[in-house]
């Protein structure tokens, strides 16, 4: 017996869960995610369709992190795995959205909406996107900030603004005493 295209878990409630597909890359419709920082280098995500099993429904799949070029007018190179392939990673209800000042269209984004993707290329795709988990031969780099990421940064603005509260405190008293000398 033949195992399913996609392995998802009972709950009705994906989100955040771990599935599994099965299928084949759909290269030439790989968008590329502009403005994408990892280590201090600007580049792309690259997120694929991946038509699953032998049917018409489709899944996008955001495989990873690409370096840009020295140049915007270059586009990176991306190796797409022929084949089928199986993705393990974490179902998510979308990418997420970077501010965007218009639509966007063509290869390189700045956003990407499942739903309107799906009408665009005529796509029969799922109401979910996979973060790719599973290493393939593609060199992408799959570095995922943490689900907590920037909390250190919002804990060391509290501190600096109950320091500076303290500091005026200590101020106010300070200078609330007026020094009395001989006239």
């Amino acid at each position: 017996m033949a195992s399913p295209a996609i392995e998802l878990p009972a709950r009705a409630d994906l989100v955040h869960q771990h599935v599994t597909a099965r299928g084949r890359f759909l290269a030439e419709r790989t968008v590329l995610l502009d403005n994408k920082v990892r280590r201090g280098r600007p580049g792309y995500e690259v997120v694929t369709p991946l038509r699953i099993g032998a049917s018409s429904a489709h899944v996008l799949v955001d495989r990873g992190w690409v370096a840009a070029p020295p140049t915007r007018e270059q586009l990176p190179e991306v190796r797409t795995p022929a084949g089928d392939v199986r993705v393990d990673g974490l179902a998510l209800e979308r990418i997420p959205h970077a501010f965007s000042a218009g639509a966007s269209a063509g290869r390189v984004r700045q956003n990407l909406d499942v739903a309107a993707y799906g009408a665009e290329t005529g796509l029969q795709l799922l109401p979910i996107v996979i973060e790719q988990h599973s290493e393939l031969d593609d060199g992408l780099a799959r570095e995922w900030p943490r689900a907590d990421f920037g909390v250190q940064t919002h804990e060391s603005y509290a501190l600096q603004w109950y320091s500076f509260a303290a500091l005026a405190v200590v101020l106010a008293v300070a200078l609330s005493f007026r020094r009395v000398g001989p006239n």
